[in-house]
């Protein structure tokens, strides 16, 4: 892991901002987290050149570092304020993780590979970043420490999962790829306050790793 954040990352950084407002990102906290995160501290050492490309890597375990646009597509849709609580599903490198702290919210973050949780806690550790991460099934969530005002999925789930909509408080908000033919549609679930009804929004194709069911894997 690179343990510096130069004058040259911040200069990549900013360009890489440019790219991703360019594509529809409006809001200026989620931007403003997007400057402050060093996302090549997220990358192994022989691959940091890759860490400013708006690009989806490998990152092992099957798994990928998100596209930076995806990233703040998806925190854009979360609607986030100040303190809120929010659940993630799949921690994978962390930096999407390490996106919503630097929005101000609290954050419950769970991943199934034990070498990514593993990883992700060094790496969010060594940055500052004070989440709580648990290592188990995302399907499940976390009910013990719901309900939560936001949850966001970061894998692509064959259905929207029934304990995270019961864990989501009235009128929160829910960002999940769901399956459908070859890549994944991005749904914005937002529960009613009154019911356990709920709308879902359409917000185009993406291309994500599945999310599996019933598993967590050493």
């Amino acid at each position: 892991m690179t343990a510096k954040d130069t004058y040259r990352h911040k200069g990549l950084r900013k360009a890489l901002v440019n790219v991703v407002s360019s594509k529809g990102i409006t809001d200026k906290e989620v931007i403003n987290a997007m400057l402050k995160v060093p996302r090549h501290l997220f990358f192994d050492n022989a691959f940091v050149e890759f860490a400013y490309q708006d690009k989806a890597f490998p990152i092992g375990s099957g798994q990928t570092i998100s596209q930076p646009f995806t990233v703040a597509f998806q925190t854009q849709l979360l609607n986030l304020s100040k303190g809120e609580k929010v659940l993630e599903i799949g921690t994978g490198s962390g930096y999407q993780t390490a996106i919503l702290l630097e929005m101000g919210v609290k954050v419950f973050s769970i991943e199934r590979q034990r070498k990514l949780f593993n990883n992700a806690k060094l790496i969010l550790a060594s940055m500052n970043y004070r989440p709580k991460l648990f290592f188990g099934d995302g399907f499940k969530g976390l009910p013990t420490f719901g309900p939560f005002d936001k949850i966001i999925v970061t894998a692509g789930a064959p259905d929207i999962p029934k304990d995270l909509i019961e864990q989501l408080k009235p009128g929160g908000i829910m960002v999940i790829p769901v399956d459908r033919d070859s890549g994944q549609i991005m749904y914005k679930l937002i529960k009613s306050k009154e019911n356990d009804e709920y709308l879902v929004e359409e917000h185009g194709n993406f291309q994500f790793v599945p999310m599996l069911k019933n598993k967590a894997a050493d």
